[in-house]
């Protein structure tokens, strides 16, 4: 190959990839985006949780702040953009992240409009399908809580084991 030709290549590779933060995962999302979550309300809403689960004598379940979080950051993206709460798109999601061999099952849980992690869990526990979710035999969370531009939170929450 003449050294021209090698220039070239070396400069589409260099143009088109990665920036240093972002990390995409061979499904396509930024690992990155894990960080964009509100991680004071995601600890506060882990709290909550874990302290209703103990509550039921369940195990408490770890924050997931990298993988999981990613795809729920991505979610929650999504969803401001649509401007409504889905669960769109969650079964590629759900095996996105069952690529990893330590992940079996993955639920998921969405809300929008509340302000704190209280009234949010608390909804969450009055619907029969987000408390199944809450009350599961999962291991790790992942969250995506994002403001909008008018300061509306919207939330996604991803269980696995």
């Amino acid at each position: 190959m003449n050294y021209r030709l090698q220039i070239i290549l070396l400069s589409v590779v260099f143009c088109f990839s990665c920036s240093e933060n972002e990390i995409i995962n061979e499904n396509g999302v930024d690992l990155s985006l894990a960080e964009k979550t509100d991680l004071d309300f995601s600890n506060r809403i882990l709290d909550a949780i874990n302290i209703y689960r103990n509550s039921v004598d369940l195990n408490p379940i770890a924050l997931d702040l990298s993988y999981a979080s990613a795809f729920a950051v991505d979610h929650t993206l999504y969803m401001i953009d649509e401007n409504r709460i889905s669960h769109d798109n969650f079964y590629e999601r759900s095996l996105a992240l069952m690529q990893s061999p330590e992940i079996s099952v993955v639920a998921e849980n969405v809300a929008r409009g509340y302000t704190s992690a209280e009234d949010v869990v608390k909804a969450w526990l009055s619907s029969p399908s987000h408390k199944k979710n809450i009350e599961g035999d999962y291991t790790h969370l992942g969250m995506g809580i994002i403001q909008n531009e008018e300061g509306i939170y919207y939330f996604t929450q991803l269980f696995y084991r």
